[in-house]
């Protein structure tokens, strides 16, 4: 019987966002959304990009939930999506809950993939693909972050599923994998010195461009002055991946913040504020 309601409550929502260069500008091209997931479209600040919006309708995900997310930028566009606010993911009775994300990003386009953090509650299980596949000189920013518990209710994170991967392609050849993977008894990998010694929230920021290389000085000197956080940054095979762990979620959630308006303005020449809703 609860395997039978759970399979009747699970919901599997999907969004795919399209934006192309016509007519000397970036226009939307593809639109397409299904509960529990919904697009927004907002008017950009001036200067800025086209800004597409996603949302979560249900208030989170239960054990058996996806979501399918697609997005892409034709040939000369540039865009910037991201989230209404930060997707919690409740506690499991038993199955996985997953996100995939596919990013595409063709010839001269510049995309920003840039969610608000996914909340783990405790017993969570969470699978989350992100896969960025990029074209020629294509050019893009993508973040994830995650926080592990409710700090405001005194919840810590002890067990559950905690699954969260990246692949990055350019011109249809692997250049990159990564996975966090924790499962079972996740207290003590987050409370490990050689694990996220004692980390309350962690994020993930990458920036492909065949310069990527080229801003890794400077984005290492942007993040000295970010306090309660600590960061690493490396760069390879026109990749440029920063990692940010902090005991408590606003100051990653701020490092965050700070080093995507660094790279924004400094790649490609962007405004270094950020959408209104990162403001709230």
């Amino acid at each position: 019987m609860a395997d039978a309601l759970m399979k009747k409550v699970a919901v599997h929502g999907a969004a795919t966002v399209r934006f192309e260069h016509r007519h000397g500008a970036t226009r939307l091209a593809t639109l397409y959304h299904h509960d529990p997931l919904r697009v927004l479209l907002p008017d950009p600040r001036v200067g800025d990009l086209p800004i597409a919006v996603l949302v979560t309708t249900s208030g989170g995900l239960v054990g058996g939930d996806r979501l399918d997310v697609a997005l892409s930028a034709g040939p000369g566009a540039a865009a910037l999506v991201t989230t209404q606010a930060a997707e919690k993911v409740y506690r499991s009775a038993g199955p996985d809950c997953r996100i995939d994300t596919r990013v595409t990003v063709e010839p001269g386009a510049w995309l920003e993939w840039m969610p608000q953090e996914a909340i783990v509650f405790e017993g969570s299980r969470l699978r989350r693909l992100t896969r960025l596949e990029l074209e020629g000189d294509a050019r893009l920013i993508a973040g994830e972050m995650l926080v592990f518990g409710r700090a405001a209710f005194g919840e810590t994170v002890t067990r559950g599923l905690v699954r969260d991967a990246w692949e990055v392609v350019r011109d249809g050849r692997l250049a990159w994998a990564d996975a966090l993977h924790m499962d079972g008894d996740l207290a003590e990998t987050l409370a490990h010195p050689a694990g996220f010694g004692g980390a309350g929230a962690c994020a993930t920021l990458l920036h492909a461009a065949p310069d990527a290389a080229s801003r890794l000085e400077a984005l290492r000197g942007a993040a000295e002055g970010l306090e309660g956080v600590r960061i690493g940054a490396t760069a390879f095979d026109g990749l440029l991946v920063v990692r940010i762990l902090g005991g408590e979620a606003r100051p990653v959630r701020s490092a965050y913040a700070a080093l995507w308006s660094h790279l924004r303005a400094a790649a490609a020449g962007l405004p270094v504020r950020l959408p209104r809703l990162w403001e709230v």
